[in-house]
C-alpha cells in the first residue's frame, strides 16, 4: 500500500482564506439597516406622537384660557380665573389621554405634557422609549378688537 502525502497548504487556494468574511459583514450591514429602519419607522412615530402632544396641549391651554373670572366681566373686564383655568386645562389633557399639568402666569395659560413613546424597532438595539415633552400656551383675546 502506498502513502500518498498531501501538503494541505499547498492545495489551499487564497480564496479559502476569506471563509467567514462576508457572514460578518452581512451582520454589520443587516444590523445598520435595522437600525436605520428604526430611525425612519420610530422617528415618524415619535414626529406624530409630538405633534399629537402639541396639539393636545394647545386644545387644553385654550380650553384653560376660557375660564374667565365672573367677577372681572360684571365690571367690564377680562380676566381669567387661575383656578378654574388650571383645572379646565388638566382635565381637557386627561380626557385626550395624556394627564398633564397646567399653571397660569398674567392671562397666559400653559399647559404641559410629558410621556415615553414606545419604540418597535429601535428597541432591538436597546433603545426602548423616547420622551415627548411639549409646552403650549393659550390667551382669552375676547373682546379686543
Amino acid at each position: 500500500m502506498s502513502t500518498i502525502r498531501v501538503s494541505t497548504g499547498a492545495l489551499r487556494s487564497p480564496r479559502h482564506d476569506d471563509c467567514g468574511q462576508f457572514l460578518v459583514m452581512a451582520v454589520i450591514f443587516m444590523t445598520m439597516f435595522l437600525a436605520l429602519t428604526g430611525l425612519v419607522v420610530d422617528g415618524g412615530s415619535y414626529l406624530n406622537a409630538k405633534e399629537a402632544a402639541a396639539t393636545e396641549a394647545a386644545q387644553a391651554a385654550r380650553a384653560g384660557a376660557a375660564a374667565l373670572n365672573p367677577n372681572q366681566l360684571h365690571s367690564a373686564t377680562l380676566g381669567i380665573d387661575p383656578t378654574q383655568a388650571v383645572t379646565a386645562a388638566e382635565n381637557a389633557m386627561t380626557a385626550a389621554g395624556h394627564p398633564g399639568t397646567a399653571w397660569v402666569i398674567g392671562s397666559t395659560v400653559y399647559a404641559h405634557i410629558s410621556y415615553h413613546q414606545p419604540t418597535q424597532l429601535l428597541s432591538i438595539i436597546g433603545v426602548s422609549s423616547m420622551d415627548v415633552d411639549v409646552t403650549e400656551q393659550a390667551i382669552n383675546v375676547a373682546g379686543v378688537s
